[in-house]
Formats: structure tokens, sequence, C-alpha cells
């Protein structure tokens, strides 16, 4: 099996897992608390290295797993559909897609409140102003609420790339200097 096979496998398992867990809290009138365990269960998950080997390490058993994410679901307070769905994960030893399931919860959740996420990679640090500014402006052109992941990348000498989607607008200064260099290369 390739490793987009593996890939592929593992988004199509966490979403389907996904849209099940989210369909019953949409049902269920229960979609913000299943934003907020989502976030929390995603934090634990990243700062946690002892959960990251419990979900992809194959020396755990099925019921030590079972254990461990039932022991976590209920000191975390997760709602039941979504305890109940790590126990059945666990079970079938299908953990190992929990990152891919929380990201996907997290698009469901977003496109069910009308929210995008857009990437922003700028050459010094945004200000808040800014960072108001261009939420506003995306915000304007999508009908949606922004939310914005913001980084920096001195490599572009100025200027910004943002992605929203399929869509990406590169105004960086160094994408202008490699199209001009494009551009000389044609004529000389």
């Amino acid at each position: 099996m390739t490793v987009a096979n593996s890939v592929s496998m593992s988004q199509s398992i966490a979403g389907r897992y996904a849209q099940a867990v989210f369909e019953i809290a949409r049902e269920g009138g229960g979609v913000d608390a299943l934003a907020t365990q989502t976030d929390d269960l995603a934090a634990a998950l990243h700062d946690s290295a002892e959960l990251r080997d419990l979900i992809a390490s194959p020396i755990y058993s099925r019921d030590q797993q079972a254990r461990a994410i039932g022991a976590l679901a209920e000191r975390m307070a997760l709602s039941p559909v979504l305890a109940n769905t790590l126990q059945l994960m666990a079970k079938n030893r299908r953990l190992f897609v929990l990152p891919q399931l929380l990201d996907r919860l997290a698009a469901l959740i977003a496109t069910e409140r009308g929210e995008v996420t857009a990437d922003v990679t700028s050459a010094i640090a945004l200000n808040d102003e800014q960072v108001e500014r261009l939420k506003a402006t995306l915000a304007e052109k999508t009908g949606k609420t922004v939310t914005l992941n913001t980084r920096v990348d001195e490599t572009l000498i100025g200027g910004m790339i943002v992605k929203l989607g399929s869509q990406m607008i590169d105004s960086s200064v160094r994408s202008k200097l490699a199209s001009l260099q494009n551009v000389m290369k044609e004529v000389g």
C-alpha cells in the first residue's frame, strides 16, 4: 500500500466517523458542545505524547486502548456520542485516525456555522489592525466569518500569501521577483 493510499484510507475512515458524530450532534442541538469538545480533544492530542502513542502504537491491545480512551473521555466529560465513537474506534483498531477525525469534525462544524479559515503567510508579523482589515476584506468577499491562521516567513521579502480554500493570492515580493526573472529570461 502506498503512502497516498494509506492517507486516503485514513481520511475516508475518519470522514465516516466524523459525519456520523456530527449528524447526531446536529440533530440533538449539540454542535456548540461538540465544537468545544473537539477543540479540547485536539489540544489534548497535541499536548500529550502519551495519547499520541496510545492511538498510534500497535503494542496496546484493543482493550487497553478502549480502557484508556474511556478514562480520557470520562475525565474530559465528552458527550456520550463522542465517547462511544472513540470506544468503537478503539475496539475496531481505528484510533490511529483520531487526528483526521478531529480535523474533519472541525471542518463540518465550521461549515455549519458559516465559517472559513484562511492561511496567511506574511514577511513580517501582522498587527491587530492589519489582521482585522484582512478578516473584514475576506469576509466581504466570501460572505462568511473568517478565521486566520497566520505565520511569518521572512523569505517572502515583503507582502503575503493568502490561501482560502482552493484559492491562493500571492502578493509576496519573492514571487514578483521570480515572475520578473522569468520574463527577463524570455526576452533575453
